[in-house]
Parts: C-alpha cells; sequence; structure tokens
C-alpha cells in the first residue's frame, strides 16, 4: 500500500502526511493552516483558493508530479464558468490530494489577512483598577518572635496600607522568600481585589521599588475576529492595540456552523477551545512585545464575547446552546486566573474577568454594550443594535431594558454574497449610483480615491480590486434601489427596464455589474450584484428589522428616540443606506449614531473600574430577554421586513432625503426574458 502523501503549505511552511484522497481544506485543517472558508466546503465561497506547480522541489525534497491532486469536478467547473478562477486556481475544498504537493495559499485566501477594525474608542473612565501596586518594608525573621516570612508580608500590608485579609497566590510562594531577601525586606506587591468581597490575593512580587506600572488587556473575543487593547491600569493609556482573525472561522463561519462542528465531532468543542485559546496567546504576546512591556506586568484581562464563544474559550461544549432552550453552562459573570486559560503569555497569576451573558443567544459582548451605552440611564428611548453574524439589539430607557438577537447570518459580513470577501485591501466599501446614468462611482480600502479619480488605479498597487465587503454590499444594494434599478420586491430589472447595460442577464434573472475588466494577465475579473446577493440581504436585514420591531411592540411603540449601530461593521454602515434598505427603524439622519466597537468600550470600562462590574452584573439582572425563536409575530415582522425598505411600515423621515422609485418589474416578466438577447458593450 503507498504511503500517505506529503503536503507542504507555504508561506507558512506547514507540513504533514494526510491520507490519500484529503481535500486540500481538510489537510490545511489538519496541520493548523489558516486557509479560509465560509460555505462550509459547499465551493460556493471560493474563499479556499489555493494554486500549485508541477516538478522537482528540491528544497523540500519532493517531486509534484501532474496527478498529485484529482481531476477538476462539477463543482468546480461550474464556479470557473460562472465568476471564474485565476489561471492555476483551485479550490481547496474541491480539490483532493493523491501524491506529494507543494500547496501555495494566495494571501486573499489566508485569514489573517483581514484588516481588524475594533479600535480602542477614546472615552473618559474613572481610573480603579481591580489590581494596584503596594510598596511595603517588611519586618526581617526574628528568633524570638517566629512567624513566616508571608505573615509578615500580611502584617506589612495592613500596618502600612489598612490592606486586611490577604491571600496569597499558591504559585508565587517558591519565589516570594528569595525577593524579599533580594530586596532587602523592601518589596512592590501586585494585590488584586475582589468587586464582590473585601478580600485581596498577592499575584506578583518584585524586590524594591517597582517602577513600571502594571497593565490589562481589554479583549473583544467575537466570531469573526479577535481584538485587544493593553491598557496601562494607572493612566487608563491604551498603549497597543491588535487584532486578528478568530482561527475558529475554519470550523465554520457562523456560530451555528461551529456548534454543529462540535456535535458532528467526538472532539470538536476541545479543538476549537485550543485554537482559539492559541490565538489569544499570540496576540497578548505581540501587544506586550510591540510595548516593551514585561509579560508579568501584565496581571488582568476582561473578557466578552457572545455565549457560543464564552463556552468555547472555557472549555464547555456549546451542544446545548443549538437546541432550544438554548441553555447556557452559566451566565454569571466569572473570575479565572490566567493559567485555567493556559494564557501564558501573560502573567500566569493575573486575574481574568469575563462579563456575565444576558442570556442564550445575547451575551458578555451585549452586556459590555449595554456598559458603554447606558440605555438603563436614557430619558429618551434608544434602540442599540450591534451588527454581526447573530446581531444583538437592546431597546430600553430608564424604566425598562429589553434584549433578544437576530440569526441574521454572515452576509452583511460579505460572505454569501457571489463577489463577497471580508473587509480586506481591494475590496469595494463605498459606492454611489447616478440616478440618471445608472453608473457607479466606488472607493475600494487601501485607496483614498473613488474610482472615477485620475490615479485610481494606479493607488491600488499590486492588490487590484478583488471584491466587495459587507459596507460595500449594503451601500450598493441601497444604491440601486435609490437608482431604479431594483424594486421594493427586491427585483433586480432588465437592461430595458432600469435603461443601462450594465443589468445583464444571469440566467432566469439579472445582475447589475459595477466592474467587469478582461486584460492580458487578468481574464474576468467581475463584480457584480447578482440577485442572490439581494435575497442574502433581504434575509439578513429582515431578521435585524424583526428582532427591533420585536422589541418596540413589546414598548408598544411604532417609532424610537435614538438609534445607535454598534459593532466594528455597524461603524461603517451609512446611516442613510441602513434606512433606504430598511435595516432599522425610521428615524431621523440625525438620530442615528455609531457606538464604534461599543462591546470593546465596555470591556475598557470593566478593565478599568472594578466598580463597574458590580454595576454591569445588575443591569444584566434588570435586562429582560425576549426570545425570537418561540415568538410568532417574530415571523410576521420578518416577513414585512423582505421589502426595501418595508412592506407595510411607513419611512416618512427616511421620505425627506431620499425619493425611492415606485417601480415594479414583476409586471414585465416576458420583456424581461426577452432582454436576455440584448448584447453587452464591455464595462469598466
Amino acid at each position: 500500500m503507498p504511503p500517505d502523501p506529503l503536503v507542504i503549505f507555504i508561506p507558512s511552511g506547514k507540513r504533514g502526511t494526510v491520507p490519500t484522497g484529503t481535500t486540500v481544506l481538510e489537510a490545511a485543517r489538519m496541520l493548523g493552516v489558516d486557509l479560509d472558508s465560509v460555505c462550509g466546503g459547499r465551493g460556493i465561497c471560493s474563499r479556499c483558493q489555493f494554486q500549485t506547480t508541477y516538478g522537482d522541489f528540491p528544497k523540500y525534497g519532493i517531486s509534484v508530479a501532474s496527478s498529485a491532486l484529482s481531476s477538476w469536478n462539477i463543482v468546480e467547473k461550474h464556479y470557473k464558468s460562472k465568476r471564474g478562477l485565476k489561471e492555476g486556481r483551485r479550490l481547496g475544498c474541491q480539490a483532493k490530494i493523491q501524491c506529494d504537493i507543494v500547496i501555495d495559499v494566495p494571501p486573499e485566501s489566508q485569514v489573517h489577512r483581514q484588516i481588524i477594525r475594533k479600535n480602542a474608542s477614546t472615552r473618559t473612565i474613572r481610573m480603579n483598577p481591580a489590581t494596584k501596586l503596594f510598596y511595603v518594608e517588611v519586618e526581617e525573621p526574628d528568633m524570638h518572635s517566629p512567624s513566616g516570612d508571608f505573615e509578615r508580608i500580611k502584617r506589612a500590608f495592613l500596618n502600612q496600607w489598612k490592606i486586611t485579609s490577604i491571600s496569597v497566590d499558591p504559585s508565587l510562594l517558591p519565589k516570594l522568600q528569595a525577593v524579599l531577601r533580594k530586596g532587602n525586606w523592601k518589596v512592590t506587591g501586585a494585590i488584586w481585589q475582589d468587586h464582590n468581597a473585601t478580600t485581596g490575593r498577592l499575584i506578583e512580587l518584585w524586590p524594591g521599588l517597582q517602577d513600571q506600572p502594571l497593565f490589562g488587556l481589554a479583549i473583544d473575543l467575537g466570531s469573526t475576529t479577535i481584538a485587544a487593547h493593553l491598557t496601562n491600569l494607572s493612566s487608563g493609556e491604551v498603549v497597543a492595540s491588535s487584532g486578528l482573525m478568530n482561527p475558529q472561522i475554519r470550523f465554520g463561519e457562523d456560530l451555528m456552523s461551529r456548534v454543529s462542528y462540535a456535535m458532528m465531532n467526538a472532539n470538536g468543542h476541545q479543538e476549537m477551545t485550543h485554537t482559539v485559546r492559541d490565538a489569544l496567546r499570540s496576540l497578548i504576546q505581540q501587544l506586550a512585545d510591540e510595548s516593551n512591556v514585561d509579560s508579568s506586568c501584565v496581571v488582568e484581562a476582561v473578557i466578552v464575547c457572545n455565549p457560543v464563544m464564552h463556552h468555547l474559550l472555557l472549555g464547555v461544549d456549546p451542544t446545548q446552546l443549538g437546541q432550544a432552550p438554548f441553555a447556557l453552562a452559566t451566565s454569571e459573570s466569572l473570575t479565572l486566573r490566567a493559567s485555567d486559560l493556559g494564557l501564558d503569555s501573560m502573567n500566569s497569576r493575573g486575574q481574568i474577568y469575563i462579563l456575565p451573558c444576558i442570556a442564550g443567544h445575547v451575551g458578555a459582548d451585549a452586556a459590555a454594550v449595554a456598559l458603554s451605552e447606558r440605555p438603563d440611564l436614557s430619558e429618551d428611548l434608544v434602540l442599540i443594535v450591534d451588527i454581526g453574524t447573530n446581531a444583538e439589539i437592546l431597546l430600553g430607557n430608564k424604566h425598562q431594558v429589553l434584549a433578544c438577537s437576530s440569526p441574521t447570518g454572515p452576509a452583511f459580513e460579505g460572505a454569501q454574497i457571489s463577489s463577497g470577501q471580508r473587509a480586506a485591501s481591494g475590496a469595494i466599501e463605498k459606492i454611489e449610483i447616478s440616478t440618471e446614468t445608472k453608473e457607479p462611482r466606488f472607493r475600494v480600502i487601501g485607496s483614498d480615491l473613488w474610482s472615477d479619480e485620475e490615479g485610481f488605479m494606479e493607488s491600488l498597487g499590486s492588490t487590484g480590486i478583488t471584491g466587495i465587503c459587507g459596507s460595500g454590499i449594503i451601500e450598493a444594494i441601497a444604491e440601486m434601489r435609490i437608482a431604479g434599478l431594483i424594486d421594493r420586491s427586491g427585483l433586480i430589472g432588465s437592461a430595458t427596464q432600469s435603461n443601462t447595460d450594465r443589468c445583464v442577464p444571469d440566467g432566469r434573472t439579472h445582475s447589475y455589474v459595477i466592474y467587469d475588466v478582461h486584460t492580458e494577465t487578468e481574464t474576468g475579473v467581475r463584480i457584480a450584484v447578482t440577485q442572490a446577493d439581494v435575497r442574502a440581504i433581504q434575509l439578513a436585514k429582515s431578521a435585524l428589522y424583526a428582532g427591533a420591531r420585536l422589541l418596540m411592540d413589546e414598548f408598544d411603540v411604532d417609532t424610537v428616540d435614538r438609534i445607535i449601530l454598534a459593532g466594528a461593521f455597524g461603524a461603517h454602515i451609512s446611516a442613510k443606506h441602513a434606512l433606504v434598505l430598511g435595516m432599522i427603524p425610521d428615524a431621523a439622519i440625525a438620530n442615528v449614531f455609531s457606538a464604534g466597537n461599543a462591546a470593546g468600550t465596555g470591556s475598557q470600562i470593566a478593565l478599568c473600574d472594578i466598580s463597574m462590574r458590580s454595576e454591569v452584573e445588575q443591569l444584566v439582572r434588570n435586562i429582560h430577554k425576549i426570545e425570537t425563536a418561540i415568538e410568532p409575530r417574530f415571523q410576521e415582522h420578518f416577513i414585512a421586513a423582505n421589502a426595501i425598505p418595508h412592506q407595510t411600515d411607513v419611512f416618512p423621515k427616511l421620505a425627506q432625503i431620499v425619493t425611492l422609485p415606485d417601480i415594479s418589474f414583476n409586471a414585465h416578466k416576458a420583456q424581461s426574458k426577452g432582454s436576455g438577447r440584448r448584447r453587452r458593450k464591455r464595462l469598466q
């Protein structure tokens, strides 16, 4: 029997043997290679593209035969005919490994290439951290008054700082005596105090006076991205911020895919736990290295996350969150040691505080948003929407706060979109369509120029135009509605109906071509909005709107005073386009605000001010959860919200700034089919 083939991934250099017939995507997962995938291996998203070269590779000691991969299958052929693949590219979820092979993962297929936009918000926060430094002078041991070194340390803290009931972390005891003697009985201790008790714990000890301040981490652990902010616990200054893609994406783009992975694989949840802890460990190390901070001085972290990520971080099987009644293993806040989560890139005795979850699908991240935006203190009725693969919605004022989650799916982040991609260089992020000429102009991540400005293509460098991200597809569909290219039902018109050759036949429907170019080196680079794209966004926005309306029903109101769009994605959505689509209820543009990464801000508040931990715990206890899964009105609202902007709800405030064409393309199906014979000129 021939040996298992050797597979080598570049540029990572990771290698290993895999069983013959293993797909490239499966091999990447087995070897820990971040080969992107969203669709679960169905050949839809194309994010697992790779390429290989055949011949001898002396560097690796192998020869790659032309038969190293399985032949093109029907899925790949269909994909290439519809969207095109660059020469030499294959789909990792379809191509199977037959012999030794070297696989090149291009930048756009690497998970870590995403631009992380979860920046720390500027916010005035009262500094009252849980862990503080205290310098003490300790009595030397005396034969006539025998006592242990730690007991005399405790006495010093009591006499000099009035701090009582101090315990010592057991792992600190082995170094305690050496530090005392090195400091000539003068030491600086880092003492952590619980916000729910008067007790404290000595978690680190330095000889003499410790000059370097202590640091903490505010971490937003999202299903798609992880963002962390290294914060000076004396001043509150964020000394470094960074982020990375959540490597769990290779197990599934959305949360339910990861729950399914845990259900279908015996060690699935342990595998995902190991993966996310590794990512956190490396991110913390990166921040410490960038800031030249000793890891022993990183003594705290506050983590916010959705319920599925909460369970996977803790090593809890999330299966129960995938089925009614969506029971959490625990919804209370947690305080753990860094070593409990394997985070040895910070002080292993450092304390990790995880905010409480509100309910089964409304997690600690929603609690952090509530802490950041404080709807419970508002005189106005405020709607807060944290937009993601699972949108979390808060509605309330000082009298009552309600919460729910809506299963929007990953379409808002570019998944399930024919030309969709995440927010990386080369992605279209903003677009305008002329109501007269129907011609588009757009901006791409990586350039400050619009597509119709001189020097635009040169400003993109080697990246080029690669796709359209979430904010781009939102604006594109809203602009198409304003320009009369799609009707209220979301149907894209034909070239005749829409009066533009950019609306082209696409099977039994039509697509609107934003960018289409053929060159000597690049064939079929085409970015279009298809009918399926519009439907995917309609489903996502309908779920979002239905959740908001459900909470408004509980308040018995048809309007709200303010709307706050939260989340890294929400920060980049145009309020006008969100209203045109009907993602949110009608409101004056001036009353729609972006809170940026409100969950991250909430984690910073809880990190810097220990009293806010008690505050958020009380706040969560007072929030009433509405379960969309069992509310019959949710389905009613969902169906009505499929129209753009809505089938029955009126948008008078939107009508003051935008006039939406009153058109319907359903009445002209015969004409629409006939338009399929029109010749389309090349579009650029």
